[in-house]
């Protein structure tokens, strides 16, 4: 762990944030989405969940409706109600990691809301268009799967999901290249997605390319559970995992960002 607080404390650190810290917050998970698609389209909930994953349930929901409007509406309703993200620990601890650049597959805007709650300029980027007025001063706030103020951004049905494993769009080439220099960490990833599991890997790749390999930054993920295979697996292309040792995955995470701020920095 020494190393990554030594590069906290120099602000070299990109930080990665996934479902699980906005599940933390009691959001509706993707079973609860599921369930939602069954609904509009007339099955059975438990019947739906058969016949595919989210993204090719989502992907027979767009071609039925014809859009992912509506859905992308109820999401956008559910995944912001009734939140008060003061009384968030852990996205209280991500804004005082001050890292210079967060990366997220999450579509809703609660990282934005806890910037803007602890008075921290950000700027969001969704597409390309955002990246021509970045705030070189500001929290950079890249948005991988989209962001619910545009429609075309949401990475949610398969075929939107298939484009961006081709890991050649301007967002992707924007990380490539922050990660080039600089240490990540990873939070609130499940490693049974494949989609985090291919990122680390590409990233690992462009590094293995490289005549410069030995002097990569390091790479770490925070675990909710252990998983001796998926450690094993990423030890071997040069990623470090913390482990949690608590039951409840939130109180884990929250611990472990805790002990982070605290080696790095004074609380904000």
């Amino acid at each position: 762990m020494e190393d990554l607080v030594t590069a906290l404390r120099e602000h070299s650190v990109i930080l990665f944030v996934g479902a699980g810290v906005s599940q933390n917050l009691g959001l509706p998970s993707f079973g609860g989405l599921i369930d939602h698609l069954a609904e509009e389209l007339g099955y059975d909930p438990n019947m739906f969940r058969l016949f595919g994953d989210y993204l090719s349930l989502a992907e027979y929901y767009k071609i039925q409706k014809g859009t992912i409007g509506p859905l992308r509406s109820w999401m956008d309703r559910e995944w912001h109600n009734a939140v008060d993200i003061s009384k968030s620990p852990i996205h209280k601890l991500i804004v005082q990691l001050k890292c210079p650049i967060i990366y997220t597959t999450n579509y809703d805007r609660w990282l934005e809301m806890a910037h803007k709650h602890y008075n921290i300029p950000y700027s969001k980027i969704v597409n390309e268009g955002n990246m021509t007025h970045i705030n070189r001063s500001a929290v950079q706030i890249v948005k991988l799967h989209g962001d619910f103020d545009d429609d075309d951004s949401i990475v949610l049905t398969e075929s939107s999901y298939f484009d961006r494993l081709s890991f050649d769009a301007p967002l992707d080439i924007k990380l490539r290249a922050d990660a080039l220099g600089q240490t990540m960490l990873f939070i609130g990833y499940n490693l049974g997605d494949i989609n985090i599991r291919y990122l680390l890997y590409k990233i690992h790749m462009q590094w293995e390319k490289s005549t410069w390999t030995k002097v990569r930054p390091r790479s770490y993920v925070f675990l909710s559970r252990p998983n001796p295979v998926q450690e094993t697996i990423l030890k071997d292309r040069g990623i470090i995992t913390f482990v949690s040792q608590q039951d409840n995955p939130g109180e884990g995470l929250k611990i472990f960002l805790e002990e982070l701020v605290k080696l790095s920095f004074s609380a904000i």
